[in-house]
């Protein structure tokens, strides 16, 4: 199961119009969405573009934007949308995606092409977050490959800048030639109230075994019953079963989740571009003084 793309709402708006009211084009998206899709289970319905939008309510309004384009809405006033008698017309006769193509979907192709594409089911906001999404991937990857090549102990500061850009406190490194299994003392709140130790294992294909989480809680004194275990692999799953029973509260992050969160908080990563996304600015236009 999945959300519908936007050109799957085609029909339900052209339904949710076909009265001829004139109605806004937010409570279109809402009566869209209440009709044909409020049974979507929760966890679909709240997933946002990377903008921070209800998914949902984008491809909809995408959806309404092409069926403008297409001639089956238009609209009367700002705000607002209405059917048009394509539109209607579309609608009684049941008309299909495919027979909606040339008016809906053709409008945003370049003129003159000599080319025949496939019909997109992306709707720009879609093939921008997708394309974000990919170059996030290639990032995350390379960072990850560097880290697994990276010097263990320089790996070992990595972490530690790490959770103190999630904000924790300041850390203290322990000595490399007698660390006893700690890598480093994270203070769990600003003002070292309470604390965190600290493992880093840098490994290229190695999981963590239970021996190393059964040594790092052995490590930590008395002063803390709180632990951070991270590597740049996986943990195997008699590791991940003894953190999950000792009496101390240990968090395992693997390659994965590190890279997540590396690239969250900006750590190992730097923003090589910064794009707009502009729209037609209606109130400019209506303004008196214009």
């Amino acid at each position: 199961m999945d959300l519908p793309k936007f050109n799957d709402t085609f029909l339900p708006i052209l339904d949710i119009l076909d009265d001829g009211q004139i109605i806004t084009g937010r409570k279109l998206i809402e009566l869209v969405e209440q009709k044909y899709y409020s049974e979507l289970p929760a966890e679909l319905l709240n997933q946002t573009t990377k903008s921070g939008e209800r998914l949902i309510e984008n491809r909809i309004a995408w959806g309404k934007s092409y069926l403008k384009k297409g001639g089956m809405v238009h609209y009367p006033e700002r705000g607002h949308v209405q059917i048009t008698e394509k539109g209607k017309s579309a609608n009684r006769e049941s008309i299909t995606l495919e027979k909606m193509n040339a008016d809906a979907i053709d409008f945003y192709r370049p003129e003159n092409s000599q080319i025949e594409k496939p019909v997109s089911t992306l709707s720009p906001q879609d093939l921008i977050d997708t394309g974000i999404e990919q170059i996030e991937r290639n990032v995350k990857n390379e960072l990850l490959e560097k880290l697994k090549k990276y010097d263990p102990y320089a790996f070992e500061k990595v972490v530690l800048i790490l959770l103190n850009k999630m904000g924790y406190g300041e850390y203290v490194e322990t000595s490399k030639s007698r660390d006893g299994g700690i890598d480093g003392v994270m203070n769990e709140d600003k003002l070292g109230l309470e604390k965190i130790y600290i493992q880093a294992k840098r490994f290229t294909e190695n999981k963590v075994q239970e021996t190393d989480i059964r040594n790092f809680i052995g490590a930590m004194s008395g002063d803390t019953t709180k632990g951070i275990f991270v590597t740049t692999t996986d943990f195997a799953e008699s590791a991940k079963k003894k953190a999950k029973e000792a009496h101390h509260k240990i968090i395992l992050i693997d390659g994965v989740r590190l890279v997540d969160l590396m690239y969250k908080y900006g750590v190992g990563v730097q923003t090589k571009n910064s794009y707009e996304v502009k729209a037609v600015d209606t109130d400019f236009f209506e303004a008196e003084d214009v």
